[in-house]
């Protein structure tokens, strides 16, 4: 399988990197030029477009940041539907609305294209490492036949249902991600009012019973959310901003989680 692969960002790199390495035909595209310069001593070739870059492959790997983004490079004027042939897929790995993936499938059916959402977790050690979490949603056929390439970066690759369940998924994972935030700020803030040491508390309860991934998060910041501010929270703003848009078009209750999430977002200077 040939892949493309747009969105060299923190973790979309090392996801390319490990394609390269476990030998599929790779080409790629960015805006910047400085994206494409680690890749310079690789097999990777360079595309001067989305449309090119399509045209050289069975599989398009999306991973930009918001649904803008992923509609342009998508469905621009030499966006990857004007390169991609009959057959081939395109795979979201973006963290998008459920319906952006919902319409582009739709318009990227009328070329002969499929279209399925795979977000991931963990970020760009993770990936490094091959063992990221993919959340696939769309035609099981289409997954499994993507499944090889997803494996090179990630461990386990989950198929949940119809398109547009894995970018469910994601948000509600990073839903209860943010809600943890706020738990663990609270309770290392709470433990150095009563004279315990934040650092020491962190390693203890990253033994017990309390540990999270969100706890170590926060102790590798200080113990505070104030470093997490300018980067993780407008992204997790804006995932827990659309988990409360669905939820009401819905009329789902989430309970306490979203209170909880709404506090981990006011310490890091931010409102839902």
């Amino acid at each position: 399988m040939r892949v493309g692969f747009i969105g060299l960002g923190s973790q979309g790199a090392p996801m390319a990197r490990r394609i390269i390495d476990a030998g599929y035909p790779m080409t790629l595209w960015a805006r910047r030029p400085a994206s494409l310069e680690p890749f310079a001593d690789t097999s990777a070739d360079v595309a001067a477009s989305p449309a090119e870059l399509a045209a050289a492959s069975d599989l398009v790997c999306v991973c930009v940041v918001n649904d803008a983004d992923v509609q342009e490079v998508v469905t621009g004027e030499r966006g990857v539907l004007a390169g991609l042939r009959e057959g081939g897929v395109i795979a979201v790995h973006s963290t998008v609305h459920p319906d952006t993936c919902r319409s582009l499938a739709e318009q990227a059916a009328a070329h002969g294209v499929s279209l399925i959402d795979a977000p991931v977790s963990g970020g760009g050690p993770a990936a490094a490492e091959g063992r990221l979490l993919v959340m696939a949603g769309g035609d099981a056929e289409t997954v499994e036949r993507c499944r090889p390439v997803f494996a090179t970066y990630a461990d386990p690759v989950v198929h949940l249902g119809d398109l547009g369940s894995g970018q469910l998924t994601k948000v509600l994972n990073n839903l209860l991600f943010t809600a943890h935030l706020a738990t663990a700020a609270s309770v290392l803030s709470l433990g150095r009012d009563l004279d315990v040491d934040p650092g020491r508390l962190a390693e203890v309860l990253s033994h017990g019973s309390g540990a999270s991934f969100a706890l170590g998060r926060v102790a590798a910041a200080g113990g505070t959310l104030e470093r997490m501010a300018s980067h993780a929270g407008p992204l997790l703003q804006k995932d827990v901003r659309l988990v409360a848009d669905l939820a009401e078009a819905a009329k789902a209750t989430p309970g306490t989680v979203l209170e909880t999430a709404d506090a981990a977002l006011a310490l890091m200077g931010h409102r839902r």
